[in-house]
């Protein structure tokens, strides 16, 4: 029987993880349409297709930046996005982690499955020493997968992103390579 290479970069029970790609736009877009009433007000991801295109460039091109569809291996489709941004290598090895679930996934443990997959792919391939999660407080479920994960809250940070018009509250959550290791 013949072997056929997976098309993730990481993959487990339910889901896999693999880099974005300029045709993933159409999928990815009507996803977020779909989601709208989720991700607000805490996220805004790109809703139409030139705006998904200057998106996923970013995520394919720029090297502080490394993007990750999160596909159910039941179907393929897309479940979600995990982005690590501002990657700075050096004495700081460092990342700070974006998501969101589409909401025909949400709910499911999907994104717990998928968050583990990339940061083991952070403090691997990556070599990454910490990653950060920024969160607005008000935002439960964000909270909550962040604190599922293994990371510890560290701090609040008031008006500290400028999001959808005015700068916002952040609480600070983070881990590193040791702690995940020990997790």
């Amino acid at each position: 029987m013949p072997h056929t290479a997976s098309p993730y970069l990481a993959e487990g029970p339910r889901v896999g993880i693999r880099h974005f790609s300029y045709a993933d736009g159409v999928e990815f877009t009507v996803r977020v349409r779909e989601s709208e009433e989720l991700h607000r007000p805490w996220l805004f991801p790109p809703a139409s297709r030139e705006a998904y295109a200057a998106y996923a460039g970013r995520l394919i091109e720029d090297p502080t930046k490394a993007g990750f569809l999160v596909c159910d291996r039941a179907d393929g489709a897309l479940a979600g996005f995990v982005n690590i941004n501002n990657i700075v290598h050096g004495g700081f090895q460092c990342g700070a982690l974006g998501y969101g679930a589409f909401a025909h996934a949400a709910g499911r443990g999907l994104m717990r499955e998928a968050l583990g997959l990339v940061v083991d792919h952070a403090f691997g391939p990556l070599r990454l020493h910490r990653l950060e999660i920024n969160v607005q407080p008000g935002n439960a479920a964000s909270i909550a997968l962040a604190r599922s994960c293994g990371f510890r809250l560290e701090g609040f940070s008031p008006r500290m992103i400028y999001i959808d018009g005015d700068w916002r509250d952040h609480e600070r959550w983070a881990i590193t390579s040791e702690q995940w290791k020990s997790g």
